[in-house]
């Protein structure tokens, strides 16, 4: 009797519509994320200009960009968390201070600004001083040529009194009377 029961079972299993199966794409595993495991490493790009081989002086290299490993891939060996899933954020690598901000406080921002008047009064005293020399120098300039003007009118001046004393000493030596000699001027007739 218990196989009768069994029938109507088959039968009911054998009507019912075959479930569909329903495929979704699996999602991919999620990337493996090392940084927590391991340092990355830190490659840095240096610019060199041309220059001559210092091992061959007949080899001359033109400006190109070398790469130099800083530093190496290394394990990060810090102890996990209790919990063992979670794992300490790696350690950034380090920065290069050239292109990491400013820190930024109170006392920095008032030094820098106490900086900027600083260089700004410099300059206005810089400009002052160059103008001041400009109009120096050009006093300079002016005083010179009045100097040589003074020695050319200096020089003329003592000649002028050589010629003085030349003149005054003449009169004293009078020369001898000029001797008469006969004109062409006709004779007067009142004339003795």
């Amino acid at each position: 009797m218990k196989t009768f029961y069994f029938i109507p079972l088959m039968f009911l299993t054998a009507c019912s519509t075959a479930p569909k199966l329903a495929l979704s794409p699996q999602s991919p595993p999620p990337a493996a994320d090392n940084s927590a495991v391991r340092y990355p490493e830190v490659v840095r790009a240096y610019h060199v200009g041309r220059y001559a081989d210092p091992n061959d002086d007949l080899v001359m290299h033109e400006q190109h960009v070398v790469y130099r490993v800083e530093e190496n891939t290394r394990w990060d060996l810090r102890p996990a968390s209790a919990g063992g899933d979670v794992v300490f954020p790696a350690v950034p690598s380090p920065r290069d201070a050239a292109f990491s901000p400013l820190p930024v406080n109170d006392a920095v921002l008032a030094e820098i600004n106490a900086q900027k008047l600083a260089t700004f009064q410099i300059m206005v005293q810089a400009q002052t001083l160059s103008s001041a020399l400009a109009q120096f120098q050009a006093a300079l300039q002016q005083a010179r040529t009045n100097l040589q003007e003074t020695a050319v009118l200096r020089a003329s001046v003592i000649e002028m009194k050589k010629r003085l004393d030349a003149l005054e000493a003449a009169p004293a030596q009078t020369p001898p009377p000029l001797p008469d000699f006969p004109t062409n001027e006709p004779s007067d007739s009142l004339s003795p």
